[in-house]
Order: structure tokens, then sequence, then C-alpha cells
């Protein structure tokens, strides 16, 4: 019997799946006899399915013809030094990732609402079902949480109060995104159901509309108003939570 102990690279080699088949079983039976360490794999999981529904578009077209390798090259050996471009493209499809055309949602602006919209659902996927500390800041230290991320948003920041719709304030936390850093405020109804509100300032579409949004077990409402963007998202129905969301909204306009 393999007794070698179970460490964090194969806890994550066993969330992208390319264990062996017989230390993938070892793995799964530490899972089993210890919930605690199966509960954080199981957000991880979660994550890397949410990336990976979000990505799958992308992944599947084909490579533009402006990044063939080998029209890239031919074209450096046409001039008597290479150009920066060529170079950058290289060294991107170097890189690689999803075929070397994953890259294009990086090189697109990102800051919109769509990508506010993913961002809420990382972060419900990753701190949602941590039992032990999905929240930075309690809700009894709501002052120090508004104070803490209105300073690191250089915005005031407001907390929605849900507690008309079921839900009580948990607490937040800042969250580092690729547009900057947003803060993050849960909600628990007390039985077990979560939602998260994310918000940070945008870059593009600095008043929106409220649009739903979906993906990976999860359903969400975002909007932008004065340069602010917000997201709610939760394992609950759309219809159920496009009401509380308005409620948020409508607090939100306030500041």
């Amino acid at each position: 019997m393999n007794n070698r102990p179970i460490t964090e690279d194969d806890l994550h080699a066993y969330v992208d799946c390319v264990l062996e088949p017989e230390r993938r079983a070892e793995v799964a039976a530490y899972l089993d006899g210890h919930p605690d360490v199966a509960e954080r794999i199981a957000g991880y999981t979660n994550e890397r399915d949410l990336m990976r529904a979000a990505l799958a578009g992308i992944a599947d077209e084909p490579l533009p013809a402006r990044l063939n390798l080998a029209r890239i090259i031919e074209n450096r050996r046409r001039r008597s030094s290479p150009a920066w471009w060529a170079v950058a493209a290289i060294l991107l499809i170097s890189i690689g990732g999803l075929g070397g055309w994953g890259i294009r949602g990086a090189m697109q602006p990102s800051g919109g609402l769509a990508a506010l919209a993913q961002e809420a659902a990382y972060s419900y996927s990753v701190y949602a079902p941590d039992r032990t500390r999905p929240v930075e800041l309690k809700a009894s230290d709501s002052a120090q949480l508004v104070q803490w991320v209105s300073n690191r948003l250089h915005q005031p920041v407001k907390v929605p109060d849900l507690t008309d719709a079921g839900y009580r304030l948990m607490g937040g936390r800042l969250i580092a995104t690729s547009n900057g850093p947003a803060a993050m405020f849960m909600y628990d109804d007390d039985r077990g159901s979560r939602l998260v509100v994310l918000t940070r300032p945008m870059q593009t579409e600095q008043s929106a509309p409220m649009a739903p949004h979906s993906g990976g077990g999860v359903s969400g409402f975002a909007w932008a108003d004065g340069g602010m963007g917000y997201s709610m998202v939760g394992q609950v129905a759309p219809d159920s939570l496009k009401p509380i969301a308005n409620v948020a909204r409508k607090q939100l306009r306030a500041i």
C-alpha cells in the first residue's frame, strides 16, 4: 500500500485531472476522510468549471491568420530588423494557453459589465462554499469594513441592507481583479443560501442598466451607476434574485 502523504501539489493535480488513476484514488480517499479539505477542493473545482465555461467559445475559434507563426517568421525575414509587434506575437504564441488564441481576451478591453459579472461569479465560487472564513471582516466590524474598502477603492462604498429580503450581512473582504481591487460583501439567509455583492470602479460602461448573467451554476445581475459597477450573484433562481438585486440597486443610488 502506498503511504505517501497527500500534498497541496496532489490536491491541485486532482483538481486539474492530471493524476495517475492510482494516485487519484488515494487523493479521493483522503478527501472522503477530510471534509474540510474536500469543501475547499470543491470550491477550486467549481472555479475551474466556471473558467472553462467562460472561455469555451474562445478556445473553439480558429487561430487568426495574422497570428500564424509561419507568416510572422516570414515577415520578420523580409525586414532588416524585427518589428516589436512580431516579437510580441511570437512570445504570446509561445506562452500558449487554449491553442495560443485564448490570450485574445487579455488583448481587448475587459473592464466592462461582462468582466464584472465574471469576477463576481469567480468570487462566489471561491468564497461562498467556505464555511471557515468566507469573509475577512465580519458584519460586527461593518464600520471598519466600509472604511477599509472605501480607502482601497478610492470611492465611498455603501453596504446594501438586504434584511427585508431575508438575507443578513455576514461581512466582506477586498478582492483582487484584473481591473483593480473590488469590494465583496456576503449575505446569508440562515438556511445555507448565500449571496455575494461585488463592487468596483468601472473602466468602461460607467453607467449601465441592470442585466442578468449566469454560468457555472450561479445566477446574477450586474449594473453600473456613477462610475461604480455592481454585481449580485448566488445559487438563486433569477426570478427570485432580481427583486433582491433591485433592492440593492435602489439603496446604492443614494451614494
